[in-house]
Parts: structure tokens; C-alpha cells; sequence
């Protein structure tokens, strides 16, 4: 069941919204060679306690991070640890925060130093769809709209869209319906109506879509071994443009 959100609702997940964009921030700041993910993780836990907020992740279905820290072939769901960046890696951060009882959600992949070029265009490649994508966030669409605009832009560059892991919507809990794939037809699925919340996160890989799970029972990495980029904010559905409820 797709719940409707009111205004007073909106202003919540505004609030957890603008927590998750800070706490990236601060953790993006903090992305350089030497640094571990186990350091991320805590510089993310001490500012969204600073905000008299939760950090949404922590414990959830049993995960032990307050971020999901993914480096190079890792998709997502990467366990904070002692390994240390290096030049050339790529790290993507998801960041869940709680307040007020609403959910905020936001993913960014961030290179540590210089990386290559292609891995350069794989980061802006999945950036760009995920704003295609929200683009496509207006009344009136059908949910599948959003999947399309990700899948045609990412694949134009020749990238791989993960199909086993999707968005979602947004709310009191971390995860509601609807289902949000990076993939598939326009024009399926439910009608677009203002007071939907939907978190959007285009997983892009550099070659194959196919992903496996390693034996820690989380982390996702591609199955052909090569780098994979994630993006993503959580909006909200309006009478005009969609809002991006996770952007500075």
C-alpha cells in the first residue's frame, strides 16, 4: 500500500531529509587516502547525534554500521571496517537518519584522489541518471517512467543497471511500498500523485548487472569483479517539480 504523506508530514521527512545531506557532507569531507570506512562511520554517527537525530541503519535487520560504506566492485551494503582508502578507490556512502519519527535516505560514490577516467564517467553517468530519473517524478507518470529514464541513460554509456537491488518509498519506516527499480518499460505501474515519497538510487556498474552477496551475509559486489557507483536522494511528490528532500 502506497501511503500518501500529508504537508505536516513532508516537513518531518524534510528534517530527516536535510540531516542525511548534512551528515554526507561531512563525511565527504572526510574521504582521503589512509582514512577507513570504520572512521566515516563514526564521524556520520557523531553528526547525526548531534542533530538529536538516529542513525537510521544501525541495527537494521541486524546491520552493524551507521552507514553502508562500498568501496570499488562493491555495490552496496558494505560493512564499515579497518580498510583503508586508497588513491584510485571509489567509495559510495549511503546514510540513513531518523527524527521525529521519519525516515531520511541518501547515497553518494565519491572518488579518493584522482581515479581513472572511466571510473570518473561511471560516477557522473549514475549521478545523471538518478536526476533523469527524478525528473520523471510528476503527477500524472506512472512509477515505471522513473525506472525507464535511469535504465536508457546509464545503458547509453554502456553501463550495467543493477537489477537485484531497487528504490523505494520513504516515510515512517525506511522502506515502503512502492518498489522503485532502476529498469523497465514506461508507462507501468501505479499513477504519480503529490504526497508520494520515493527514495531513488540508481546501482550502476561498470560491466555486467549481475551482483552476488558475499559470505558476511551483506555486502553486494558485482559479479564480474568490476567498480559500481550508487546515488541516491529521497523526494517528495508535488503540484509542481518533485522535491528533493536530501539535497543541501
Amino acid at each position: 500500500m502506497i501511503i500518501l504523506k500529508s504537508e505536516r508530514e513532508i516537513n518531518y521527512l524534510r528534517d530527516a531529509g536535510k540531516i542525511v545531506a548534512e551528515t554526507l557532507a561531512e563525511v565527504k569531507k572526510a574521504v582521503k587516502p589512509g582514512v577507513t570506512t570504520l572512521d566515516l562511520d563514526q564521524i556520520a554517527e557523531k553528526y547525526i547525534k548531534s542533530r538529536d537525530a538516529i542513525p537510521a541503519f544501525k541495527g537494521y535487520h541486524g546491520f552493524a554500521g551507521n552507514i553502508c560504506s562500498s568501496i570499488n566492485e562493491e555495490v552496496v551494503h558494505g560493512i564499515p571496517g579497518l580498510r583503508k582508502l586508497k588513491t584510485g578507490d571509489n567509495v559510495s556512502i549511503d546514510i540513513g537518519a531518523v527524527i521525529n519519527g521519519y525516515n531520511g535516505d541518501a547515497a553518494i560514490t565519491v572518488p579518493v584522489g584522482e581515479v581513472d577516467a572511466e571510473v570518473q564517467k561511471l560516477l557522473d553517468v549514475t549521478e545523471e541518471s538518478l536526476y533523469k530519473g527524478i525528473e520523471q517524478a510528476v503527477i500524472g507518470n506512472r512509477l515505471s517512467d522513473i525506472s525507464h529514464a535511469v535504465q536508457v541513460h546509464a545503458e547509453q554509456h554502456g553501463f550495467g543497471v543493477v537489477r537485484d537491488y531497487v528504490g523505494h518509498g520513504i516515510g515512517r519506516s525506511m522502506h515502503e511500498d512502492p518498489q522503485v527499480p532502476n529498469y523497465g518499460a514506461p508507462g507501468r505501474g501505479p499513477r504519480l500523485k503529490a504526497g508520494m515519497t520515493l527514495a531513488i538510487e540508481p546501482m550502476v556498474n561498470l560491466g555486467t548487472y549481475e551482483v552476488k552477496t558475499l559470505d558476511d551475509g551483506w555486502t553486494v559486489v558485482t559479479l564480474d569483479g568490476k567498480r559500481s557507483a550508487h546515488f541516491e536522494h529521497s523526494i517528495a511528490i508535488t503540484d509542481g517539480k518533485p522535491e528533493i528532500l536530501t539535497k543541501l
